[in-house]
């Protein structure tokens, strides 16, 4: 007699732009956790991202391509509709400091309102990654710093692309 376990699906959400190695680090842990990990971009029109929707999802796409269980999207509506639409029940959110935490545990609360039988898993960054953050590796490529210790090889070449003085 077997059962029917149900799938448990978790949703990653983020702007990614670009993906680092702290990004990463969770997308791997969350992976482990649950039959299936949607990394969600998401598609705000009041942020002003330098990589397109479609660039960070291709991006994402190669560097989670050896995780088997991960997918990528994006989504433009509240983050509850976009997990309803994928059978999904728990948000994934990765916390690098108290101030992190404030700010999730305000989201967190608003998503369990608008849908109480949504859950958000707070994890814990890796300390080696708890001072990083997109906006802090874009500044570094900006001015031609050193990012291959911050983010994957495939975003490295991207963001100097990216930064690439016009001529």
């Amino acid at each position: 007699m077997s059962m029917n376990k149900q799938e448990r699906v978790a949703v990653y959400p983020g702007t990614f732009d670009p993906v680092t190695y702290g990004h990463l680090d969770i997308i791997r842990r969350s992976a482990k956790q649950f039959d299936r990990l949607i990394v969600a971009v998401l598609n705000n029109s009041s942020k002003n991202p330098m990589f397109s929707v479609e660039e960070r999802k291709a991006l994402l796409a190669e560097v989670t391509r050896d995780i088997p269980n991960v997918e990528i999207d994006s989504f433009r509506d509240l983050l509850v509709r976009f997990m309803k639409s994928r059978q999904a029940n728990v948000i994934i959110r990765g916390i690098r400091s108290v101030t992190d935490f404030e700010y999730e545990l305000q989201l967190a609360s608003t998503n369990h309102l608008l849908d109480d039988e949504i859950d958000t898993m707070f994890m814990m960054t890796n300390p080696k990654y708890s001072y990083l953050s997109s906006s802090i590796v874009k500044e570094i490529a900006q001015f031609n710093g050193a990012v291959h210790e911050l983010v994957p090889p495939v975003v490295e070449k991207q963001l100097r692309e990216k930064y690439k003085p016009k001529s």
